[in-house]
């Protein structure tokens, strides 16, 4: 059995898997995001992209990439590393990849997915990335949002002291 940190990789690494992948003719999904408190929101939105296609690459936005976001000055709470790993150990996560710039725009350029996925939180104009795909042929969905979970709300929980999420 593999290591779960296997799936966690360097951009020119994971462009080498991901071109086997294509010779296999598998069906390609990526999504991207900071991730930094894994809720069920997140497990829920992943196990729905990954059913879109057969493999499900991640786009982990690295620490810079995150404070570059403005979610608050204690963001990203857990270190690029750790997001990742705790990712890897979800079966609907094949590949993991960070990167530094404040947008995936480049690794969706360069893997050109078959489905690109976001959270309903996103409009579909509002998905970076999206006119690359469609353009390639693929399709851009927007999963709908979990109510009720965020990191902001969580780390605002944690804040106040409440004890029950």
């Amino acid at each position: 059995m593999p290591d779960i940190l296997d799936k966690i990789m360097a951009f020119d690494d994971a462009l080498k898997l991901v071109k086997s992948w294509r010779s296999k003719s598998e069906k390609i999904v990526f999504t991207n995001g900071v991730f930094d408190i894994l809720h069920p929101g997140h497990v829920i939105c992943l196990d729905q992209a990954r059913a879109l296609g057969t493999k499900l690459i991640l786009g982990l936005n690295s620490d810079a990439s995150a404070k570059a976001q403005g979610k608050g000055p204690n963001r990203p709470i857990n270190d690029e590393n750790s997001r990742a790993t705790v990712l890897a150990g979800l079966a609907s996560v094949d590949l993991i990849v960070k990167f530094n710039d404040p947008t995936p725009l480049s690794l969706i350029e360069t893997i050109l997915p078959n489905v690109l996925v976001k959270g309903g939180d996103y409009s579909l104009n509002q998905i970076v990335g999206a006119e690359i795909v469609t353009g390639n042929g693929g399709v851009v969905k927007s999963i709908p949002f979990v109510e009720g979970y965020s990191t902001t709300s969580i780390e605002q929980k944690i804040l106040k002291g409440v004890k029950r999420l």
